[in-house]
């Protein structure tokens, strides 16, 4: 049995083991827990896990087809357009006619989207090495990363 947080007597004692127990119950949790560390992190830079991702997977694939990326990173066309508008309109990415393909729009960082990523990718860093050290060290990361890698 797990006691409530801040409880007073016995009769107050939740039995939790039913979800805590369950591998999904915590993986969101942690998922939750992290995203919301993220967002605290990123805040100054107004940036969105699902944004730092798109931009790291464009700066890494530039000239990329849209769908890709957005394949890529399990997001729906629509939703994934919403993204890309919203990073055009703060000036980081940019679409031009794909490579033989006038009718895909191929995605790129401009100027400003390099800069802006390379401050992002330097949050990041000290992101990560936050959350492996909570984990324990690059061992327990690489663990856990096998781990989940097993769920997918």
């Amino acid at each position: 049995m797990s006691a409530v947080p801040g409880s007073a007597t016995d009769e107050a004692v939740l039995e939790t083991g039913s979800t805590t127990d369950i591998v999904g119950y915590r993986l969101r949790r942690a998922q939750l827990s992290v995203f919301q560390r993220f967002l605290a992190t990123f805040e100054t830079l107004d940036l969105r896990p699902a944004e730092y991702s798109a931009l790291t997977l464009i700066g890494d694939n530039p000239g990329r087809k849209q769908t890709e990326i957005a394949e890529i990173l399990g997001i729906k066309r629509a939703n994934f357009v919403a993204l890309i508008n919203g990073l055009e309109g703060r000036g980081l990415t940019e679409r031009r006619a794909a490579h033989g393909d006038r009718r895909a729009n191929a995605l790129y960082l401009t100027a400003d989207g390099e800069r802006f990523l390379a401050r992002a990718r330097s949050v990041q860093d000290d992101f990560e090495a936050d959350c492996v050290a909570r984990l324990g060290g690059a061992k327990a990361r690489d663990t856990l990363l096998d781990l989940l890698s097993r769920l997918c």
